[in-house]
């Protein structure tokens, strides 16, 4: 009983907490200085310029770890921080990043590592920086062309053939109980 009183209770508090119009308690004149402090924001935003967006290294062999710099320059008007870089995929793994604010008209780098192992053929992945530029995020991209090595592909070969026969068993199988319900009716 004391269940459904409580339960009641916590409806009825949010059926009239929930009346009050919220937009009505918006006073217009803050939200024109928040829309100037926005602009002025805006214009006066980091700007994260690289050397390249793109790194390709060619032609690698698979089980290759391969490393490359990304150097940027803050071109914008106030300090450049940032909070996160993170690669699209455990394999691509970004460090060496500053810590500390990136003045106007300062350099910094930071380190992708690639590791190809089990990542044959072509090979594209994105590195995305949080920051406080004005989009919040900027992304470089690596490409690399991985030459399978040739015992795993053996390896993936002997797989795919298994994973095919173990299909094959298992379509036969519903072939074959499909013939006998037929055969029941």
């Amino acid at each position: 009983m004391r269940k459904i009183t409580l339960i009641i209770a916590v409806i009825a508090i949010a059926f009239v907490s929930c009346k009050e119009d919220a937009t009505a308690k918006i006073k217009k004149a803050n939200l024109e200085k928040a829309k100037t402090r926005d602009v002025a924001n805006r214009v006066d935003a980091p700007v994260m310029e690289f050397n390249e967006t793109v790194h390709d290294w060619g032609v690698i062999k698979e089980g290759d770890i391969a490393e490359t710099k990304f150097k940027f320059k803050n071109t914008g008007k106030s300090e450049l921080l940032i909070t996160r870089i993170k690669g699209s995929c455990g394999c691509t793994v970004p460090s060496d990043w500053p810590r500390q604010p990136i003045m106007p008209g300062e350099t910094g780098e930071f380190t992708v590592k690639f590791n190809s192992k089990g990542k044959p053929n072509a090979q594209q992945k994105t590195v995305t920086v949080t920051c406080n530029t004005n989009k919040g995020r900027e992304t470089v991209r690596i490409k690399a062309q991985v030459t399978p090595d040739p015992e795993q592909e053996k390896i993936r070969a002997e797989r795919a053939a298994k994973r095919a026969e173990a299909r094959a068993k298992q379509a036969a199988e519903r072939a074959k109980q499909a013939k006998q319900a037929v055969k029941a009716k």
